[in-house]
């Protein structure tokens, strides 16, 4: 077994790399075959989810990036129904709303080495996370929930090697982020600890340029106790989760944004066609009201009619119908 410290000072300060260095502690712990027995058993896990055996938070699904929950499962970003940090809660232990067991394989495979090399103490793990990245995959800057899960924060990378970027900021439309302030590689079959201040005193994440052929993480961690969860008024508050059987949030948003241009432009046809009012869809025609309205002085807020619209039927009957008599002017025979 080789331990291994990485030093990257690229970014960050003298200072900050070194206080986040203190928290990082990495060690090659699988060889070549022992990952492809691994890595077999996270396709198995992959085949199982696209069969819908699971519970329905164990899998949680999103563009490039699949999440396996075993032990404990908990909320996050947009299936929190209180946004921001400390909000985050665990799904109930027992029923519908639980997340699988921890597969045998994952005791035996890998818990069990990480306690042999005295990376965990015996029985700490109760909580496993498998992270299934596609090429350009990304998960944002976190910070692991300081009120749901202990110290340190373990993990174990296969597949193909990557990157944990630590300080960085994420923008969108498109992706990027900002220049992190320490980068650690992380090597398939390495296995990673953090905690101090990489853990606690600054964000974490995978950056999409980072990950450029399928990778996938397990990270082995334990909760607390008395960590907080959900009650069943909290489970029907919270966003469906992103499940095979269930339609994506981004994909929901999507579908929404699309509702939302239809009912726009059919509501533009309808006035258009038939004289419709934005503002509850009411028809004025061709109504004296509407012509006052036209006419006044907020005469913007409604649609001024086209002579293009105007039927065959209507032209017809201008046509024939008999001219209007004028008023007679009475006040000019006054003397």
């Amino acid at each position: 077994m080789t331990y291994v410290k990485v030093h990257n000072q690229l970014y960050g300060n003298d200072d900050e790399t070194s206080r986040i260095e203190s928290g990082i502690t990495q060690k090659m712990l699988f060889d070549d075959s022992h990952c492809k027995k691994i890595e077999a058993k996270i396709d198995e896990i992959k085949a199982a989810a696209d069969k819908n055996v699971f519970k329905k938070h164990t899998v949680d699904r999103a563009p490039l990036r699949n999440k396996y929950f075993f032990g404990a499962g908990y909320t996050y970003g947009n299936q929190m129904a209180k946004k921001g940090p400390g909000q985050e809660k665990l799904y109930p232990k027992e029923g519908p709303d639980a997340v699988d067991d921890i597969p045998t394989w994952v005791h035996e495979l890998l818990i069990k080495p990480l306690e042999k090399e005295k990376i965990v103490p015996k029985d700490w793990v109760n909580s496993a996370v498998i992270n299934d990245y596609l090429p350009g995959g990304c998960i944002v800057s976190h910070i692991d929930p300081i009120h749901i899960f202990d110290r340190p924060i373990v993990s174990v990378s296969f597949l193909s090697d990557s990157a944990l970027s630590f300080g960085c900021k994420f923008m969108f439309k498109p992706i990027r982020t900002t220049e992190p302030a320490y980068v650690l590689p992380l090597k398939r079959g390495c296995s990673t600890c953090i905690s101090g201040y990489a853990a606690d005193g600054i964000t974490h994440c995978v950056r999409p340029q980072d990950v450029t052929a399928r990778r996938a993480v397990v990270i082995l961690r334990r909760v607390f106790p008395d960590a907080p969860r959900l009650n069943p008024d909290d489970i029907s508050l919270t966003n469906t989760p992103l499940n095979l059987h269930r339609t994506p949030t981004w994909q929901l948003a999507l579908e929404r944004r699309r509702e939302t241009e239809y009912r726009d432009d059919d509501r533009k046809h309808r006035r258009r066609t038939h004289g419709h009012d934005d503002r509850g869809d009411r028809d004025y025609g061709d109504s004296e009201n509407h012509r006052k309205h036209r006419h006044s002085n907020d005469s913007s807020s409604y649609p001024r009619k086209r002579a293009a619209s105007a039927t065959p039927e209507r032209e017809v009957i201008e046509k024939t119908s008999p001219a209007k008599k004028p008023k007679k002017n009475y006040r000019a025979g006054i003397k």
